[in-house]
């Protein structure tokens, strides 16, 4: 039987997340300890474990299936590759950043001006759409430290909470692209390893949609059931179990997660108790 190969990170957060996914979605398979492929004990999968520049290049040439990477270096290497899914983690912000003490106005700034990047392809295509005539320094890393000893007058690195970016005297000044991490697959991929793909897919969007939702249960009188039925719809309708206390009922739905305290403030108002919140493992729609 075929397996579906899988490139993730080798280390780092992202790495971490990809491999806490293939967990949720039920996938085993032994820690590692510094090898650079496992093998699933429960799934038709392998896990290669490669540097996050190369992955995209390994799928494209085949030697991976699918892989887990950043937007970011999806864009940046422009590889002939399909992306699959958005996964929902490892969100950062690709972003311009100046010396703390410059007086920055707009993007206009940068016009003439050096900046430092690991990520030329995305900052070059970003100047020519916003009409910036700008110099661009390519550094593989520590670009925030270009400034500081006068190799550029800004930068453009990936910020996640900017304290890298504060420890260094930089502020941050424009956002050139959002990123999360995705997953991407080689391009016509035979039919048993698509099938697996598929099979992954379905696991993965379970787990991701546990994660937006809650399950919440709560106690009602009968005689506002009605009311708190139209703020609590649940994916078809609320399940409503009667209670021992005569005139009084369970109600049992989901809600989404960014919704959440909104509506349970309303629930409250309409004249539910005992509101009870638990998170959803996996959720099958």
């Amino acid at each position: 039987m075929s397996k579906l190969k899988i490139a993730i990170q080798k280390s780092g957060r992202l790495s971490e997340n990809s491999l806490n996914l293939l967990k949720e979605c039920g996938i085993k398979f032994p820690n590692g300890g510094g090898k650079l492929i496992t093998e699933a004990t429960n799934f038709p999968i392998e896990i290669l474990f490669l540097r996050d520049d190369d992955i995209p290049q390994y799928v494209e040439q085949k030697v991976a299936d699918i892989g887990i990477i950043g937007e970011n270096v999806l864009v940046e290497t422009a590889k002939q590759i399909e992306t699959v899914e958005k996964l929902g983690f490892s969100s950062c912000r690709l972003s311009l950043a100046v010396p703390k003490e410059i007086q920055y106005t707009d993007l206009s700034y940068f016009n003439g001006k050096k900046v430092a990047t690991s990520y030329p392809v995305i900052l070059e295509n970003y100047f020519q759409q916003n009409n910036i005539q700008a110099i661009i320094e390519f550094i593989s890393g520590s670009v925030e430290i270009a400034p500081g000893i006068g190799l550029a007058d800004g930068i453009c690195d990936i910020v996640s909470s900017g304290s890298t970016l504060r420890s260094n005297g930089l502020k941050e000044v424009e956002n050139v692209m959002y990123s999360q991490a995705v997953l991407v697959a080689s391009e016509d991929l035979d039919f048993e390893k698509n099938q697996i793909l598929q099979k992954l897919l379905f696991r993965i969007r379970s787990v991701q949609k546990a994660k937006e939702n809650k399950y919440i249960l709560l106690n009602a009188p009968n005689d506002k059931l009605d009311e708190i039925i139209k703020i609590l719809p649940g994916m078809n309708s609320p399940t409503i179990l009667p209670l021992a206390k005569e005139g009084w009922s369970s109600l049992h739905s989901v809600i989404g997660e960014d919704q959440f305290w909104d509506v349970i403030q309303e629930l409250k108002n309409a004249g539910a108790e005992g509101i009870l919140v638990v998170p959803i493992e996996k959720m099958i729609v």
